[in-house]
């Protein structure tokens, strides 16, 4: 693992796009606060630019630097939903505009696996991550299932869990709605 972390963040550090195993599915990532590396995945995915992307990061105590206001409500559903788990934000700060929706909402999930978490926590700085699949195609649980147009224009490839099938579901996605409601977005 220390080696693919080290080649990850020089690819990261570079504005590169990476390939690397989520706490969900395989997943393309880059720096979250460099729109030139968010708009290489756009590429990369052929995806439009009004489609949002997802935003790790390694604890909840980062979500202060990237949402203006975390309501109290997100912090008790992090804290008891134990699944990977995104909720989208209203007015994210200091990520890349071309992460973020129109409307400057942002989709943030707290990594707990520990490929992620020390990459982030290493990094020091959020990571796209969206789903290592061109734009409308299915969404490859096992990294042998990744199309060779993706495994081409990423710059690295994590060598770590290739064959492993524990990651099999996307995240749980919530929109937090005003006056301490949310909206269950995918389950």
């Amino acid at each position: 693992m220390e080696e693919d972390i080290y080649k990850s963040l020089e690819i990261l550090k570079a504005g590169g796009v990476i390939l690397y195993p989520t706490d969900t599915v395989w997943g393309l990532g880059c720096d979250a606060t460099n729109p030139k590396a968010v708009e290489k995945i756009y590429k990369i995915k052929n995806r439009s630019e009004s489609k949002s992307l997802i935003v790790l990061v390694d604890d909840e105590e980062k979500l202060n630097t990237y949402v203006d206001e975390v309501p109290e409500i997100a912090y008790d559903l992090i804290r008891s939903i134990h699944e990977p788990l995104t909720i989208i934000y209203t007015k994210a700060k200091n990520l890349a505009k071309n992460a973020m929706t129109k409307d400057k909402s942002i989709a943030i999930r707290i990594v707990r696996n520990e490929f992620c978490k020390r990459l982030i926590s290493e990094f020091g700085k959020p990571i796209v991550s969206t789903s290592a699949n061109i734009s409308g195609g299915e969404t490859p649980i096992l990294f042998s299932k990744i199309s060779q147009e993706i495994l081409d224009g990423v710059d690295y490839v994590v060598s770590i869990e290739h064959n492993n099938i524990n990651q099999l579901k996307q995240s749980t996605i919530i929109r937090l709605l005003d006056n301490s409601e949310y909206e269950i977005i995918r389950r």
